[in-house]
């Protein structure tokens, strides 16, 4: 709903952090591929299935979003990604802390921020049982 808004060269890096975060807990399950396919269909690109975290610079990957909205969508969609597996794991906490601080946001944010990825998430997977 808010990724369409990214630029493409935005998008691009957005898909990239995903799959980081996703992995920074040693546990990519069948949810946090779905949300990041959804991600894809989304933003209408492609899901790169390769990618290696060894490659993978977070600063150069946070450098490509210029405005403050563009920052604050990033973090609202990935806490939707955090709270899919209805856990917030320490790599986690620490890789959005690092997010919102190169950002500039304030840690309240994050919280509101957080508060709604974990509500979406829920609301998701509420919408899937639906539909199955």
């Amino acid at each position: 709903m808010l990724l369409m808004k990214l630029q493409a060269k935005e998008k691009f890096a957005f898909l990239q952090l995903s799959h980081y975060l996703a992995r920074i807990d040693g546990e990519y399950g069948q949810r946090e591929q779905d949300v990041i396919e959804e991600y894809c269909v989304e933003m209408g690109i492609e899901n790169s299935v390769m990618f290696d975290s060894s490659e993978f610079n977070l600063k150069e990957t946070l450098n490509a979003f210029k405005s403050q909205k563009s920052k604050k969508i990033v973090v609202l969609e990935l806490m939707i990604l955090v709270h899919i597996d209805d856990k917030f794991d320490l790599k986690e906490a620490e890789l959005t802390t690092e997010i919102i601080n190169h950002f500039k946001l304030e840690d309240k944010e994050l919280k509101n921020f957080s508060a709604w990825g974990k509500a979406v998430s829920a609301l998701y997977e509420q919408g899937k049982n639906f539909i199955e």
